[in-house]
């Protein structure tokens, strides 16, 4: 069994017995509509809507989504094998296309995009945690290799502000979850180390809004949210999340960011948003299907929510489009 395995084994295994017992070993928010997160309430709010969407034609879990020119590439992953598969989804036409597949099959890496290119960081291949990064060309449907992290790890989250990508967290056989975080500059091929997360954080989300980096949710700090401000190289505490949970999927609308599905005690199919502003979080509609290791990307103010699995064995593929209020 390797490190992933066990982890979500052993939180399900808790799950079942916290059931009984009353207790959790992860962080047990009450459901959104009653949750305080820093003195703020998350409440109900009307509107938005899910739509399902042609699935992709290879399922899988454990995949990252990148978006250019309005295109969605579902790339990586692991459906009983460890995947380079790139897919790509036009939104316009509901239709699938395949793509020139990864140089490194591997899942639990992330992405993130940057002057039209899609930059596949770390992950997993089966026999070790990677610092491996390969950059994919839409135009030229093509992969590049370039300068690798200076940690290898899988289970992390990618971010992109002003032209540089950070990585943050993740876990190896080694280390477990880290606090590690790394900024690359794809100008000069290199990597900075930055200021670490608070705590260790693995199986967590990443996303960006107004040009400061949200670390979300992730294993041991489920329902912590932390704010990087790449000017300063500081992290500030945020609103917790209503609803903590590792293996989720972010998309940002506007100034809005959303986190959607993942695990708990179960598998999860909620749907809530943050203000960084008012730094409070509101409860959605939820998703028409649970699943966590799953996948997101934004095309014109609409999330897709791509892939996943909905109980560790079975891989989905599953495409649910989220039209925010």
């Amino acid at each position: 069994m390797n490190r992933r395995s066990s982890i979500v084994s052993t939180i399900i295994a808790v799950a079942f017995i916290s059931a009984a017992s009353g207790c959790s070993s992860l962080s047990s928010p009450l459901p959104a509509s009653h949750s305080v997160a820093s003195g703020l309430r998350a409440m109900p709010e009307t509107g938005g809507r899910w739509i399902t969407r042609a699935p992709m034609p290879t399922g899988r879990w454990g995949l990252a989504a990148g978006v250019v020119n309005g295109i969605l590439y579902a790339i990586g992953g692991y459906n009983g094998g460890y995947l380079n598969t790139v897919e790509a989804y036009d939104p316009s036409t509901d239709t699938w296309t395949a793509k020139a597949p990864m140089p490194t099959a591997r899942d639990r890496f992330a992405v993130g995009v940057v002057d039209g290119k899609i930059y596949a960081v770390g992950g997993f291949d089966g026999r070790d945690d990677l610092n491996t990064v390969e950059v994919y060309d839409p135009t030229s449907n093509s992969w590049t290799t370039k300068t690798p992290m200076t940690t290898p790890r899988a289970d992390l989250g990618v971010g992109v502000v002003d032209g540089k990508l950070y990585a943050v967290g993740g876990g190896s056989m080694a280390a477990s979850c880290m606090r590690k975080v790394e900024a690359y500059d794809p100008v000069s091929d290199s990597w900075t180390t930055k200021a670490p997360t608070s705590q260790p954080r693995c199986s967590l989300a990443a996303a960006v809004v107004s040009g400061k980096l949200y670390a979300v949710g992730g294993y041991s700090t489920t329902r912590k949210i932390e704010a990087y401000d790449p000017a300063t190289n500081t992290w500030a505490t945020k609103a917790k999340m209503p609803t903590g949970r590792i293996e989720l999927a972010i998309g940002v609308v506007g100034d809005r960011l959303y986190a959607i599905g993942g695990l708990k005690h179960d598998i999860l199919n909620t749907t809530e948003a943050y203000n960084p502003v008012a730094d409070n979080w509101t409860e959605k509609t939820p998703a028409p299907t649970k699943r966590y290791s799953l996948s997101a990307g934004v095309v014109n103010g609409v999330i897709y929510v791509v892939g996943g699995t909905s109980h560790g064995i079975s891989t989905l593929n599953t495409v649910e489009a989220y039209n925010p209020p």
